[in-house]
């Protein structure tokens, strides 16, 4: 058989380490159309004569679009046969990467959980991206249910990791180079607020909202190499529980991210995921919001030129978040899509 009908739940052991396929180089086309895709304004990664006067080689790639890439490499042999996508811990932003820098994929299996229906199983990698010197540039745990080859197959080993609640501050931007605030131009950023103006407990409506178009969210998940079959194959997922295709989670996540510079236009950088949940499913013609509260404000060991904001990011779908009513805040609303748990990066 020469052609890969992607791994079952009964195929993943625990301890074995999968290389994946394909590396990719990202170029400034890729950038370009992920700001066509996603509309992201930050100054940062907009502009080199920015980047380069705060003290970056050039505008570095969106940590997002960073992440999809190599999200992307893990999916045919993690996920191509997955139900759902279900959380995300320990992901570290490890150092800037350029236009034009080849990435590359390799994922340990952590965890392994069979359901008590026997017909599916949650699987746990760890996944890490390297450059092309061979610099993990990023890594990441994430858990996904994966549906079984044959539910009567019995599981050789089973276990559920212990993972960190939160990625320690002085774990984040430690090959980060050394940053100007005064050179960074508030104005041209779009916000005077800085790493000071923030305080715990605070909750920021990011106001606008953006309506999923079928045709973008296939062209973003094809750019970064995603190829599950839930969100392309409309035979495949006919059967499943919705009925149709599903939004690539990871399309929701940049989608809040931009959203989320109306608020936070300074947040230049994201430097580690804590936790994070797909709470319920996207589909094309819905509109997206988010809100953000600030959870925790952190200096960073050694650095006197940023600091790190925790952040909780919620979006929404058809509803607009302006009243941030408790049950939505809670998360179980059933408009609520995703609740993100991460470090950004913010001038002092």
């Amino acid at each position: 058989m020469k052609t890969n009908p992607g791994r079952f739940f009964e195929d993943f052991r625990l301890g074995e380490t999968i290389r994946h396929a394909t590396p990719r180089t990202v170029t400034e086309g890729d950038v370009a159309l992920y700001t066509a895709l996603y509309g992201p304004r930050f100054a940062v990664q907009s502009s080199d004569a920015f980047a380069t006067g705060f003290g970056y080689r050039r505008a570095p790639l969106d940590d997002l679009l960073v992440f999809h890439v190599v999200f992307g490499k893990t999916v045919p042999d993690i996920s191509l046969n997955a139900l759902a996508n279900l959380g995300y811990a320990e992901g570290r932003f490890l150092r800037p990467v350029y236009p034009g820098e080849t990435l590359s994929s390799v994922s340990e299996v952590i965890g392994l959980k069979e359901s008590s229906n026997r017909q599916t199983g949650v699987v746990y990698v760890r996944s890490t991206g390297y450059d092309a010197a061979g610099e993990a540039v990023l890594s990441y745990c994430r858990w996904v249910l994966v549906r079984k080859r044959d539910p009567a197959a019995a599981i050789a080993a089973e276990a559920v990791p212990d993972l960190a609640k939160a990625v320690a501050p002085a774990d984040l931007a430690a090959s980060l180079p050394l940053l100007d605030p005064a050179a960074y131009d508030a104005a041209l950023a779009g916000s005077p607020h800085r790493f000071g103006d923030y305080a715990p407990g605070e909750r920021i409506d990011h106001v606008d909202g953006m309506t999923v178009e079928e045709a973008e969210h296939q062209i973003a998940t094809r750019l970064f190499q995603n190829t599950a079959k839930v969100h392309f194959d409309a035979l495949a997922t006919r059967d499943t529980r919705f009925g149709r295709r599903l939004i690539y989670g990871g399309h929701v996540i940049s989608l809040a991210r931009a959203l989320s510079f109306n608020g936070l236009a300074n947040a230049f950088s994201i430097a580690g995921i804590n936790a994070g949940r797909h709470v319920a499913p996207l589909f094309s013609g819905d509109t997206v919001y988010a809100w953000s509260e600030v959870l925790d404000v952190a200096d960073l060991p050694g650095r006197s030129d940023v600091g790190a904001l925790r952040l909780r990011t919620v979006a929404t779908k058809n509803q607009p978040c302006g009243a941030f009513p408790d049950k939505v805040g809670d998360g179980v609303d059933p408009a609520v899509i995703l609740d993100l748990d991460y470090w950004v990066l913010i001038p002092r």
